[in-house]
């Protein structure tokens, strides 16, 4: 079971001040599902349903946080989130967590946010979703620090950068597409940065060319949060003149 901090929100610890998000570590009854969501999710078990409502209850905070009335969040192509126009945001959800976090277009790029167990990935999942340079990264990171499961952390930031990627791209980005660096905090050991540096054919959007995506990742007992928010300057090529 993971357990709330009190005072602020985990996420919000990692993310831009741009942005509103909202979290919840239950299914509150309260959460209702808005016009066309009830049809996505008709013939999912019961675990998807409570799943699906909350992280859009999550998601409806967040916008009206960000002064926005709620608005259904119905699925796209590859399941990502629609956002009302002027919008950039995310949603994740795992067991005993569920959070969204949206900002206006106008201040951020796109937008990317996953939550993990705090646990080794099972056996094998390593190796299908790991470089060799990131296998040797992760390898002095453990011996560093045993407790943490650096595994997972990596894991979750791929997929934060997932996240990100495919509403500016429209494109697929495999594991093996984002060679990932965790860096740790000496300020706080339960959190840090990573740098995404991104193998496949560069995009040029609007005029700006996308070769990394930096992050933030935070951990706790059993919680594993990352986000990427991608602002213009973080798309600049910088060894073009």
């Amino acid at each position: 079971m993971i357990l709330q901090a009190a005072g602020a929100e985990l996420i919000e610890k990692i993310l831009p001040d741009a942005v509103a998000s909202a979290e919840a570590f239950d299914d509150p009854p309260e959460a209702v599902l808005y016009p066309g969501e009830a049809e996505v999710i008709s013939r999912a078990v019961d675990k998807r349903r409570r799943e699906f409502r909350t992280v859009r209850h999550c998601a409806r905070q967040a916008l009206r946080r960000l002064g926005l009335p709620p608005a259904s969040v119905l699925p796209g192509e590859r399941g990502e989130p629609q956002w009302p126009p002027g919008v950039v945001g995310s949603m994740t959800h795992c067991g005993g967590y569920r959070a969204a976090a949206v900002a206006r277009s106008g201040d951020l790029r796109t937008l990317g946010i996953d939550a993990e167990p705090h646990r080794p990935l099972p056996a094998g999942v390593l190796d299908v979703i790991t470089l060799d340079e990131e296998q040797d990264s992760l390898s002095e990171l453990a011996a560093a620090d045993g407790a943490t499961c650096w595994d997972r952390i990596l894991f979750c930031a791929k997929e934060a950068v997932y996240k990100a990627w495919f509403p500016l791209t429209r494109s697929w980005l495999g594991f093996e597409d984002a060679a990932v660096t965790l860096n740790t905090s000496t300020d706080d050991p339960a959190g840090g940065t990573f740098s995404a540096r991104l193998l496949v054919a560069a995009p040029t959007i609007t005029g700006e060319t996308l070769i990394r995506m930096d992050g933030r990742w935070l951990r706790g007992t059993d919680l594993v949060i990352t986000t990427v928010a991608l602002s213009t300057r973080s798309m600049i090529d910088e060894s073009e003149p």
